[in-house]
């Protein structure tokens, strides 16, 4: 089963690749964003990722 942790590090290093379309790396961020934001609601705490730029 993969975790919360897990989708965020399998994302991010998704974000790192060369190959991403505006749109491929728009949709990676929104569902970075989300994964960041359910985690932090399952564990009761605000949760901002680091901006890459």
């Amino acid at each position: 089963m993969t975790t919360h942790h897990d989708q965020i590090q399998m994302l991010r290093a998704e974000l790192t690749s060369f190959y991403l379309s505006r749109r491929e790396r728009a949709r990676i961020e929104r569902e970075l964003r989300k994964v960041e934001a359910d985690l932090a609601a399952a564990a009761g705490v605000s949760y901002v990722s680091e901006d890459p730029d």
